[in-house]
């Protein structure tokens, strides 16, 4: 590993870890905080809270109610995607006039996505309208990432409070979660990747001429918003094809430091969340080291493999010498260059988050 590699590891989890902190002491902040007058109003209009005998609201679930509420949650979300993507073509926001998905398409996308999974079998910018990249594709970033971090906060809370029979309320969990932590740090870093040139417009496609004289369409769209909540929430579908190896997702090697920030946040902070919780910080330290002295193994055999580069692209191109190959740079974007693809890739597979800005399938190791 060069100093050069070291040196950008070190930096990015510096920033990470005092981020990773202090997001968690807000996150604890707002999970925790005591049900609102108006979270109380909300959800009994709703029917999502009970009564206790004594007729007053009972915000508690046990595990069964609360794992009852989450799987509805996104069964629901799962049948709104799904219905999205076929009826799309008769909806607004569809300057590129695209018909509906088939069936099938939309069932692989709709799952994908609740589950955070985010496989596309689709090219974003040829497939979907912005209607239903946002209200679609955006919005179950939002959803499923929401369903993961409730979820961990109702298992710490019983780990933590052996004796409780209440995890919480599943329904107040999720609206303080996406309301209160995902959508304000999502705003930001979308107001970050503008300021770096990422596009949020919702402007029909615009026809140029290339240098050969030749008529294309460069695709356009809401990409800073969808952008945001797909590295927050470890989701990684992207708006186009390419995903974040696409300029218009990931134009400069700060929109990239902010990308690579955004997908370790939220894990990092959790675990620091987990050893407040638990009264001892260095229960969740622990756990924060052991990923970490695994996402560091990884990162320096795949950065030093990538900069030894390719031995056998040498012994076959006649004159082409060891000093002259500069690593591996097959698949890669030369304004990221081998060392912040080798660390972009690293932490999006740590993750499971999914989003590239490379083609992994050009990486030796």
């Amino acid at each position: 590993m060069t100093i050069y590699a070291l040196s950008q590891l070190v930096i990015y989890l510096i920033v990470l870890f005092t981020l990773g902190y202090f997001l968690s002491g807000y996150l604890l902040q707002r999970m925790q905080a005591p049900v609102s007058r108006l979270e109380s109003r909300i959800f009994t209009t709703l029917g999502m809270i009970g009564q206790d005998t004594k007729g007053n609201p009972a915000f508690g679930m046990n595990w069964k109610q609360y794992a009852l509420a989450i799987v509805l949650f996104n069964l629901i979300g799962l049948l709104g995607l799904f219905v999205l993507q076929l009826v799309q073509g008769h909806l607004p926001l569809n300057p590129a006039n695209m018909s509906g998905v088939t069936w099938d398409l939309a069932m692989n996308t709709a799952i994908s996505f609740v589950t955070n999974t985010n496989w596309q079998a689709y090219g974003g910018e040829s497939s979907m309208s912005y209607l239903t990249q946002m209200m679609g594709m955006s919005l179950q970033n939002f959803l499923s990432v929401a369903t993961g971090i409730v979820v961990a906060f109702a298992l710490m809370h019983g780990l933590v409070f052996k004796k409780t029979t209440h995890l919480g309320n599943a329904w107040i969990d999720l609206w303080r979660c996406n309301l209160y932590i995902l959508l304000p740090i999502a705003v930001i870093i979308a107001v970050l990747l503008m300021s770096q040139g990422v596009i949020q417009t919702l402007s029909m496609y615009t026809d140029v001429q290339t240098l050969q004289g030749e008529s294309q369409t460069i695709a356009l769209g809401p990409v800073a918003s969808q952008e945001a909540i797909k590295m927050l929430g470890t989701n990684g579908g992207g708006f186009f094809n390419t995903n974040s190896a696409h300029p218009f997702e990931n134009p400069t090697p700060f929109s990239n430091f902010i990308q690579m920030l955004a997908i370790f946040l939220i894990p990092t902070s959790l675990c620091f969340c987990l050893g407040k919780i638990s009264g001892n910080l260095k229960q969740g330290i622990a756990i924060l080291s052991a990923m970490t002295i695994l996402f560091i193994a990884m990162y320096s055999l795949t950065v030093s493999s990538e900069l030894a580069g390719n031995p056998w692209l040498a012994s076959q191109v006649q004159g082409l010498t060891d000093a002259s190959v500069s690593g591996n740079m097959e698949g890669k974007e030369v304004r990221f260059g081998i060392v912040a693809t080798s660390l972009f890739a690293t932490i999006t597979t740590a993750a499971s988050c999914g989003a590239v800005n490379a083609m992994h399938d050009s990486v030796v190791f």
